[in-house]
């Protein structure tokens, strides 16, 4: 893996170089092995939290943690575009606008001892500007090289906060053009029902039962370009104790190793129907 600044990274997408990096500030990692139509992304896999910032946050790191999406970036890590978020999202969150990215409050909590100094919140909308400059220029190659372009916006939520049955899976749908892409968005639910997980008795899958697909990350590409179309997908946080912080990795492999196959013949079936 390299650092690079995101002008190295842009011209490296331009010229369709396979490479690995890390951006030059460490906000987020971006895996490109082979320029193909589909895009995996975990903008809220980040845990790293600004050292100014410590002593100023009255959430605790386990607080941060709780609303985190660990292991999201793992559950995709086979597949050869992957996007994913370095920093947490109690930082600034990569999935809101530059407006409301970072948090007054978050959860019901106040975030912050006294309101952040301006210099301290405009280094960390700088890093959100830095990734939506390389989703940009990453989306706009990809929809050139192949007319239209799939991505996995992959999340994962807290389900034991909830007061009734929560679906394992989620597909959050309102702000995408569903008479367009109804199809592939129930063919993707399916598939991710038949997902056979450690501990679960059943991979329930459905579509806006928890969440809506309200995220920026979503309605950024959505609104910029017209031949690409994002799945964001909650995963229920089976794979882990959200009130102990324990990760459990046989959940998590389960997960990857079958989405393995599931991402790809999925990402197949999209292009060969919208790259026509």
């Amino acid at each position: 893996m390299e650092r690079l600044s995101v002008a190295q990274i842009i011209a490296n997408i331009k010229a369709e170089r396979p490479f690995h990096a890390v951006a030059e500030d460490y906000s987020f990692t971006l895996k490109i092995d082979d320029y193909v139509p589909y895009v995996c992304g975990a903008v809220h896999d980040g845990h790293q939290f600004r050292d100014e910032l410590w002593e100023h946050c009255l959430h605790t790191e386990y607080d941060r943690w709780f609303e985190e999406d660990p292991e999201t970036k793992n559950m995709v890590i086979s597949h050869p575009i992957i996007i994913a978020g370095c920093d947490s999202r109690f930082e600034y969150d990569l999935n809101r606008a530059p407006e409301v990215a970072i948090y007054d409050d978050a959860w019901g909590k106040q975030l912050w001892r006294q309101p952040l100094a301006p210099a301290m919140k405009q280094r960390s909308l700088d890093k959100h500007n830095r990734f939506y400059q390389v989703v940009h220029a990453l989306i706009q190659q990809l929809e050139k090289k192949h007319k239209s372009v799939i991505v996995y916006d992959m999340h994962s939520y807290n389900w034991k906060r909830w007061d009734r049955e929560v679906p394992v899976i989620n597909l959050g749908t309102k702000n995408i053009d569903n008479d367009r892409f109804g199809a592939q968005v129930e063919s993707w639910r399916a598939s991710l029902a038949e997902l056979d997980l450690p501990g679960v008795a059943e991979t329930t899958s459905k579509i806006n039962d928890t969440f809506f697909g309200n995220g920026y990350f979503l309605k950024y590409i959505t609104q910029n370009f017209d031949n690409t179309l994002v799945l964001a997908t909650e995963y229920k946080k089976i794979y882990c104790d959200e009130l102990k912080q324990i990760i459990f990795p046989e959940v998590v492999y389960a997960i990857e190793e079958q989405m393995r196959d599931r991402v790809k013949a999925h990402a197949t079936a999209f292009y060969n129907e919208f790259s026509r």
